[in-house]
Formats: C-alpha cells, sequence, structure tokens
C-alpha cells in the first residue's frame, strides 16, 4: 500500500510541509539510564499507545523501518481502525524514535513522530512532532474535533510514556 501523503520523511527534521495541522510538543518523562531505557522500549514495543487506551495490530515485536501497524480508537464494532508505516527510525545510545506516516484507511492525511532523549544531565525527554489534515469525509465533517482528539490522544501517548518509562525503574 502507498502512504497517503507525499511528504513523507518530514517530521524527521524541523520543517513541516504547509496545508497541515501542525503539532510540536516536549516534555520531561524522567530521569536517568533506566528511564531512557524504559522509554526506549515502550515507545519501540507500541506499549506507549497500548497504554493510552489504543489496540495495535503489528506482526512486529518492536518498531522496524518499514513496519505496518495499525492503531484501534473506540470500543467493539465502533472501532475506527488507523493504518500506519514506521517511514523513518533513529535508535542511537541517547535518542531513539521513528515516524509514522497515514496508509490508505487512516482517518488522517499526514505524519506522526515519537522521540525519547537522555539529555547529559540525565533527563529523559519525550518529543512529539506531527503534521495532519483530514483524510476521510467524517473527518472533514468534525475537522475542529478531529484537533481536540489528536491533542487529547498525545497528552495520553506522554502521560503513558512517564507511566511505562518510571514503573519499570522500580
Amino acid at each position: 500500500m502507498d502512504l497517503t501523503y507525499s511528504e513523507v520523511g518530514a517530521t524527521r527534521g524541523g520543517t513541516f510541509p504547509p496545508g497541515y495541522r501542525q503539532v510540536r510538543g516536549r516534555a520531561r518523562i524522567g530521569r536517568g539510564e533506566q528511564v531512557f531505557a524504559a522509554a526506549v522500549h515502550a515507545l519501540g514495543s507500541f506499549d506507549m499507545q497500548r497504554g493510552a487506551g489504543l489496540k495495535v495490530r503489528t506482526n512486529v515485536a518492536m518498531a522496524a523501518d518499514g513496519a505496518e501497524v495499525a492503531f484501534g480508537f473506540g470500543t467493539g464494532p465502533v472501532r475506527l481502525w488507523a493504518p500506519v508505516r514506521v517511514v523513518w527510525l533513529v535508535n542511537e545510545p541517547l535518542r531513539y524514535g521513528y515516524g509514522y506516516g497515514t496508509l490508505p484507511g487512516h482517518p488522517e492525511t499526514g505524519e506522526e513522530a515519537f522521540l525519547v532523549s537522555l539529555a547529559p544531565d540525565e533527563t529523559v525527554w519525550f518529543e512529539v512532532r506531527a503534521f495532519s489534515r483530514p483524510g476521510r469525509w467524517f473527518v472533514r465533517a468534525a475537522a475542529p474535533l478531529a484537533g481536540l482528539v489528536q491533542d487529547r490522544t498525545n497528552d495520553k501517548y506522554r502521560k503513558a510514556i512517564h507511566r511505562l518509562a518510571n514503573a519499570r525503574t522500580t
């Protein structure tokens, strides 16, 4: 399947394409190498998304370039699946993360990226970068609400990775 947008990889750098809603956020999630390692695992295994209340369908244990994942929002028969593909991955000693792009069937069009990093003072940071616009008719019809849902979901991601990264170190 082809991605639903042409600006592939734009979340990796700092410049987002025009015409999209843009999201940038950074939060401190803890301190130390153990917290960083736990955050890397939570992010790479998609446990962060699970911890935020999403269902996850994938055939990979850890995020990998080209891996396809679907995230389920809602419950039971009203669950909406959002398929994505990992379009870039960084795995360095002090920084880990990836960006994924939307596939056909996703309610939005665009890319979202998550990074965790360990600063020299041992602060662990979590960063979100995203650009998106409505991809399906019902999202276009509820565009202001869609932005609120995206912001709320990103807040749930931040809380989940904070909880998971710090729980694994106790």
